[in-house]
């Protein structure tokens, strides 16, 4: 008897694996729904509905960031944050493409920017919210500004590498360290460690088991991330990897961002979706990657981090976002 049921364990567990590799990671849901605002006066108001969802659970820094010049002008800027970050990550790099004459808009990403920083709320994300405000923040930087520009961190990038696969009114997407799958995961496994966080119940991890909620870093932050979320943003990363292998992007220039220290994403994954983009005609990719010797990890963008050198990554960044087809 004992024999069975090792045997039928095992034919579970084979048929399991199968399921977990042959599943299609559903994506029919992630399909673009432009609808550009036609005046700037008709994005200032798209950007105070935005504004109308915050609860008073949301943090005084976790509101979308607009900086603006009162007017629809040359060049807009959208910025989407990381993973159980806030707008207030990219708010100082706003503040310089803000200065230098652009309108800036850094939304709030659905779950993200709460005053607790325990919250089990960001469990409840999915990929569709994640493309949704995708094409609400481009719909309405088309009233902003006449050229714009799309830069993502992270699970971020994963939102700007979509843009660009999806929306052809923007002339820049700046995708810096994209999470399509954790650094060491071997990609044939990439698609079935989607499908099984799916299915899994959801768990709850520590940035850093250690300190916990001791961790240094940006106050704005989550202590933890989600398995479920996770898998969903891995899902925004597989249809952005899927469509690239098919079809052009319809952002045709293309900047992504990776750095050698980079202690979170997988860039075999990455290097895929560079070496299908740079197949089509009139697609312009340039991919940079930032030095060791910078002592930077994962978050290269925010000035809370301990290990920070924005003095030295801010104005690299603002060359490869300003820098001319």
């Amino acid at each position: 008897m004992l024999r069975f049921f090792i045997m039928l364990a095992v034919v579970l567990l084979f048929f399991f694996a199968c399921f977990l590799f042959v599943k299609p990671i559903p994506t029919r849901d992630l399909a673009s729904k432009a609808n550009p605002s036609l005046s700037y006066q008709e994005s200032v108001k798209r950007i105070h509905n935005l504004r109308a969802i915050d609860g008073v659970d949301v943090a005084p820094d976790g509101h979308l960031i607009f900086l603006t010049h009162g007017e629809k002008i040359q060049n807009v800027i959208v910025f989407f944050h990381g993973i159980t970050n806030s707008p207030r990550q990219f708010e100082e790099l706003g503040k310089i493409f803000y200065k230098k004459g652009y309108n800036v808009l850094i939304p709030r990403l659905p779950h993200h920017g709460l005053k607790d920083r325990m919250t089990e709320d960001h469990a409840k994300l999915n990929a569709l919210e994640l493309t949704k405000l995708c094409d609400e923040s481009v719909d309405i930087a088309q009233g902003l500004g006449k050229h714009v520009t799309a830069v993502g961190l992270s699970m971020g990038a994963n939102m700007a590498g979509w843009v660009a696969q999806n929306r052809s009114d923007v002339d820049k997407a700046v995708i810096i360290a994209p999470f399509l799958g954790w650094k060491g995961l071997p990609t044939f496994l990439f698609k079935p460690s989607i499908n099984l966080l799916s299915v899994l119940p959801n768990m709850f991890r520590w940035w850093n088991s250690k300190e916990k909620t001791a961790l240094a870093g940006p106050t704005s932050a989550y202590f933890r991330f989600s398995t479920k979320d996770s898998a969903e943003i891995m899902r925004l990363g597989w249809l952005v990897m899927k469509e690239a292998q098919s079809s052009a992007p319809k952002t045709q220039d293309i900047v992504v961002v990776t750095n050698e220290l980079d202690d979170v994403v997988d860039e075999k994954n990455i290097d895929k979706v560079i070496e299908a983009w740079q197949k089509y005609s009139g697609v312009k990719i340039i991919h940079f990657q930032f030095d060791k010797n910078l002592g930077v990890l994962h978050d290269i963008i925010d000035p809370e981090q301990p290990y920070e050198n924005t003095a030295r990554i801010y104005p690299k960044l603002v060359e490869l976002i300003e820098r001319l087809r």
